[in-house]
């Protein structure tokens, strides 16, 4: 059984930084891409980061520069570094692996950046 849990949301005042995790369960971790993505209110989910088994990264416009993505294949958890936090940051983020077809999703962290 496919498991994500992410961590690490909270309130943050906007230049202000947090570091979200995501263990997951029940997949060859290691081989797998991962993914953040994020939903605000009224919006649709978009991509924030991704990594490849290889460690490729790939990264929204938007956080290009503020955000960074890393894994560690021995503690199965993927790992997003949040900098430079703007208010439009705020969203409930969420961790993905696919499996072929099939999108697995966490529950998701609440992020809010306000003064």
């Amino acid at each position: 059984q496919v498991q994500l849990v992410e961590s690490g949301g909270g309130l943050v005042q906007p230049g202000g930084s947090l570091r979200l995790s995501c263990a997951a369960s029940g997949i060859r971790f290691s081989l797998r891409t991962m993914g953040w993505y994020r939903q605000a209110p009224g919006k649709q989910r978009e991509l924030v980061a991704a990594i490849t088994s290889g460690g490729t990264t790939n990264y929204a416009d938007s956080v290009k520069g503020r955000f960074t993505i890393s894994r560690d294949n021995a503690k199965n958890t993927v790992y997003l570094q949040m900098n430079g936090l703007k208010p439009e940051d705020t969203a409930v983020y969420y961790c993905n692996v696919q499996l072929g077809a099939v999108g697995y999703w966490g529950q998701g962290t609440q992020v809010t950046v306000s003064s």
